[in-house]
């Protein structure tokens, strides 16, 4: 696996994102050794959340997992552990090619937007000019409709000699529109007397297919909104359906690997085609990125999610 660590000022969280493209027909196979995985690092001190992200094609098949941790030395002993060793000499024949991943210390979180990861290889002696070239990627980008901000992370000394660059968008429309420009070919051209190469990776919300208000270009809510939206239509659906379609399963001794499979089916289709629209019109005033709003409404919609989930575990609590 090709490892990149770098460190940004302010902050004091650390994030891995490991980039890793999966053989055709393993992929269930990959799912489970990486959830096994994501079990090992919950034990590590500092361990504060995994997030997996699918491929866009089946053609693509390149899967992102982005680990976080309160600090680059707890992240470090989850990286050089001989538990994590293990667990890739297992899934050593799950990938195609190596692994890769980048190491970011420090800077600001960067979980509400559609985030690109562009890894750089630096030419000696021309670390000023890749600079100067990046504030000016910095202004070009700052031009385009979307745009959400950009940090830089250095190189550790000791460690590796790759220099990481993470740019947020509201949307992957303007983040694709950005990264397929004419302005970004020609700044590339310009750059590649600075870097002898570099890799892109793009990391997209996990909810926001289930998000549209206005049409695309008005783009997804905050993650966290996302979340608590999903959570609360995906709670009532799940213990309805377990309440009636899982019993009668369990009645006609379905086993109990396809019973779940079949609420999973339901349990997304509803969400996609019946609950999540009712909740987006519900929340629109709440939910909608592209309108201005207060403090007090933003804290007024979250007071009535939560006061639905409470709704909703009284109702529960008392028919079950």
């Amino acid at each position: 696996m090709n490892a990149s660590a770098n460190r940004a000022p302010g902050g004091a969280g650390a994030t891995v994102v490991v980039t890793q493209r999966v053989l055709h027909g393993r992929e269930e196979d990959y799912k489970r050794w990486q959830e096994q995985m994501n079990q090992a690092v919950r034990d590590f001190d500092g361990f504060e959340g995994t997030e997996l992200y699918p491929p866009e094609s089946a053609e693509d098949n390149q899967w992102v997992v982005v680990f976080r941790f309160s600090g680059v030395d707890q992240l470090s002993a989850w990286l050089e552990s001989a538990t994590r060793r293990e667990l890739l000499h297992d899934g050593r024949d799950l990938f195609e090619g190596q692994p890769s991943q980048e190491v970011l210390s420090g800077g600001r979180p960067a979980r509400e937007a559609v985030t690109a990861v562009v890894s750089h290889d630096v030419k000696p002696g021309r670390e000023q000019d890749f600079l100067r070239w990046q504030d000016k990627v910095l202004k070009a980008q700052q031009k385009y409709r979307g745009f959400k901000g950009s940090e830089l992370f250095a190189p550790v000394e000791g460690i590796q000699d790759r220099w990481v660059v993470a740019f947020r968008f509201d949307t992957r429309e303007h983040l694709d529109r950005w990264l397929e420009s004419d302005v970004r070919r020609k700044l590339l051209d310009e750059g590649r007397d600075y870097f002898a190469g570099f890799e892109v990776r793009e990391i997209a919300s996990a909810f926001s297919g289930w998000f549209r208000f206005g049409g695309e270009e008005a783009g997804v809510p905050p993650n966290w909104k996302q979340a608590m939206s999903v959570l609360l239509a995906l709670y009532p659906t799940v213990v309805v359906l377990n309440l009636s379609v899982g019993r009668a399963l369990t009645d006609a001794d379905v086993p109990g690997y396809l019973g779940l499979f079949i609420g999973n089916v339901l349990s997304v289709a509803i969400l996609t085609w019946v609950l999540m629209p009712l909740v987006n019109r519900a929340l629109t005033f709440w939910l909608a990125p592209d309108r201005p709003r207060s403090r007090r409404v933003e804290l007024a919609g979250a007071v009535m999610v939560m006061a639905c989930y409470a709704g909703l575990l009284a109702v529960f609590g008392f028919t079950t």
